[in-house]
């Protein structure tokens, strides 16, 4: 897990985590969490309210994506002595349900061990499982990346969102981390993408694992009214799509279509931002 700035979703994300129930016999769980220097106390309310967590307070410097290689190369050196089977990806704003972790562990037993296991999780506003429920992340298929909702059973998928993951160890040795180059953003895309082109397969949990808000439409470099200079900015920012990075991700994953593929969301940007003044 990673942490910066948001305290009470954070403690709300362990709390769920310590209700966890009806898990294998002898499982253990883990936590380790990398605070990239909140200044809300939330390393303080960590170490007091969850004094299990191993925690690790880095700069503001570090996002989502460094922070979880951090999280996920000390999980896997904690040097204890006791052996690991699964890693578990959990963003910080995400509440999970109480069996969510027994739903992802069996799912993983269903389909294989050396499957990657997705959790969907759903918008808080909605009303349960069935009518009315909105899948916020989850995994991704097809050229477009859609969402895939669930069905009641283990739904395969292209790549996923970094939000609730379970890896097995064979896929974490084999594929690794976020991969260095992608700071924040596109690296739990090409996680998957790079998993699948190593010969495993990724399912989403037949059922939402938790609750997850999704982050607003219309904020960044959306925003209306900030004008052409301002949402270039956004969206060239660590947050969105840093050139460098996404000219990776384009060539990873869209040759031939890279060089188009690269510039289009910066010219998608200026238009919108220019025909919204």
């Amino acid at each position: 897990m990673t942490s910066h700035n948001r305290c009470a979703k954070t403690l709300s994300a362990l709390a769920a985590l310590d209700r966890q129930r009806a898990l294998p016999a002898g499982t253990v769980v883990r936590t380790h969490l990398v605070d990239a220097g909140s200044t809300d106390g939330t390393p303080d309310a960590v170490r007091r309210l969850h004094p299990g967590v191993r925690l690790r307070s880095v700069g503001t410097d570090v996002f989502w994506g460094e922070g979880m290689r951090i999280a996920g190369r000390e999980s896997c050196a904690a040097g204890d002595g006791a052996p690991w089977t699964h890693q578990l990806w959990l963003n910080d704003d995400v509440e999970l349900a109480d069996d969510a972790l027994a739903v992802l562990l069996a799912t993983a037993q269903e389909v294989g061990e050396d499957a990657v296991v997705v959790g969907a999780v759903r918008s808080p506003e909605s009303s349960g499982e069935g009518t009315g429920t909105r899948t916020t992340y989850s995994g991704r298929r097809g050229r477009a990346l859609d969402l895939v909702e669930p069905t009641g059973r283990p739904e395969p998928c292209d790549t996923y969102n970094g939000n609730v993951v379970l890896l097995p160890r064979a896929v974490r040795e084999r594929v690794g981390d976020i991969d260095r180059p992608f700071n924040h953003g596109m690296g739990d895309y090409d996680h998957g993408f790079r998993a699948r082109k190593a010969g495993f397969r990724a399912y989403v949990a037949p059922r939402h694992v938790g609750v997850c808000e999704a982050n607003p439409p219309l904020a960044g470099s959306r925003e209306p009214g900030i004008g052409v200079r301002e949402a270039l900015r956004r969206v060239t920012s660590q947050r969105e799509l840093p050139p460098r990075q996404w000219w990776v991700y384009c060539l990873r994953h869209n040759w031939p279509w890279a060089p188009l593929l690269m510039v289009s969301p910066y010219v998608r940007t200026v238009l919108g931002a220019a025909a919204a003044r």
